[in-house]
């Protein structure tokens, strides 16, 4: 099998040397031998770690689906329009397999391209699209085929969890740490796509649609980033029993979905919540497995191309099936929920430190019908009666529209100075037993 890769920054690179420098040992665990004939990127002359002998150089990317010495392309360039997009559409045309990491494009284009690939007899490969090294569309599409999934829920985003989880035991805020994360090379120069919940949204998209037979749809996901979490925040629910993370969640309701990537507090006890570092974690419930749930590197050279690597094996092999699992022109379109989901919540306000401001607040959820769990106050402002504190809650079940609304009204209050705070609380501190 011959190989073209266009992208040769961190993954590109690290794929093209395992099929090199590894050659023997792949050919004989996939039983055909594979070679990178083709690559294409930026700058030719750049060390990668590879021999470029026999190795063709394309600077257009295109122009690899219309060579003749290539087989599979590997698209690693990034990016859900431009040139990835039309290198799909291009080697799909003739008559190439690909492979690809692009979980922006997918979502937005996986129905499309998945349909043209089944129509031309081809493969398309994504699995290392979502949670790098972790199998976790494999998982869903295969090991657990024969399950009714009813919940998907993760850890999809290793940078934000990094921040999150390192918030968490130095009691840092999130500028500072997010600073540190830029400099490990864990986050972006621009860092948008992670902490405002980007990336994750788009896993979640083709984790949603793998799962229940759907069309991806981007924009039907509620996203939430981590941009508002702050030490106070982080110190509130430690005291409370939880650990905050981004999860990314999509339930199923009597065939109704919802989907969301928020903010939400774990309990210490669960599984989620030892997940720490730049970890990914996916967990699928369903029946009649009950729950499962997969840890392991998200992103990084390593991680990402053993997931590209094993979808080359899987195209070589003739394993690859269809992306989504069922053929393109067979899933559906998902019906959003509109039930209302019933959970407990977490809000933080900053509010003048003046008599009377908890009973305006507390008259607000009353009036919504919401039942506070438990208050805290941290202690006084310096400034006096004119200065701020903040002032977090939990609340017992009640209705997000619900919440919603209160959150509306609780922010037209004269002594709320800014922007609430607001997560929902997954599972019990006391007694949770998810893991």
């Amino acid at each position: 099998m011959k190989i073209a890769i266009a992208g040769l920054g961190t993954v590109g690179a690290e794929t093209a040397r395992q099929l090199i420098h590894h050659h023997d040992q792949i050919a004989q665990r996939s039983g055909m031998t594979m070679t990178v004939t083709a690559v294409s990127a930026r700058d030719a002359n750049r060390d990668r770690g590879f021999p470029m002998d026999g190795i063709a150089f394309e600077q257009d990317p295109v122009a690899l689906a219309s060579r003749d010495d290539v087989d599979v392309v590997v698209e690693l360039i990034g990016g859900e329009d431009g040139p990835a997009l039309d290198l799909i559409e291009a080697a799909l045309a003739n008559g190439k397999s690909v492979v690809t990491a692009n979980k922006a494009l997918l979502a937005k284009h996986g129905a499309r391209l998945s349909a043209a690939a089944e129509d031309a007899g081809l493969a398309l490969a994504g699995e290392a699209s979502v949670a790098g090294g972790i199998p976790s569309l494999k998982m869903l599409r295969e090991g657990l085929v024969a399950n009714r999934i009813s919940r998907i829920s993760g850890i999809l985003n290793g940078t934000c969890n990094y921040i999150l989880s390192t918030m968490e035991t130095t009691g840092r805020d999130f500028d500072d740490v997010l600073s540190e994360a830029q400099a490990l090379g864990y986050a972006e120069a621009d860092p948008s796509f992670d902490v405002d919940g980007i990336d994750a949204a788009h896993k979640l998209a083709l984790l949603t649609a793998i799962g229940y037979g759907v069309v991806p749809d981007f924009d039907a996901i509620s996203i939430t980033g981590i941009r508002s979490v702050s030490a106070v925040d982080i110190a509130a629910a430690k005291n409370f029993g939880y650990a905050i993370r981004l999860l990314a969640i999509a339930e199923n309701h009597q065939g109704a979905i919802t989907a969301s990537v928020q903010p939400t507090m774990v309990p210490l006890s669960s599984g989620l919540a030892k997940v720490d570092g730049p970890l990914n974690a996916v967990a699928i419930d369903g029946e009649p497995i009950g729950s499962v749930i997969a840890i392991g590197p998200g992103a990084g050279a390593g991680a990402t191309a053993s997931a590209v690597l094993a979808d080359i094996v899987d195209v070589a092999t003739g394993r690859a099936a269809p992306f989504f699992g069922a053929k393109a022109d067979t899933l559906s379109t998902a019906s959003a929920s509109n039930t209302g989901d019933i959970c407990r919540f977490y809000l933080r306000l900053t509010v003048y430190d003046r008599p009377g401001v908890l009973a305006d607040v507390t008259a607000v959820l009353r009036d919504h019908n919401i039942s506070v769990e438990s208050l805290l106050q941290q202690g006084r402002a310096d400034e006096g009666v004119n200065g701020t504190v903040p002032v977090v809650l939990t609340t017992h079940d009640t209705q997000s529209p619900s919440m919603l609304a209160a959150i509306e009204e609780i922010k037209k209050l004269d002594a709320v100075t800014a922007e609430p705070t607001v997560m929902v609380i997954s599972g019990d501190a006391a007694h949770h037993d998810e893991s």
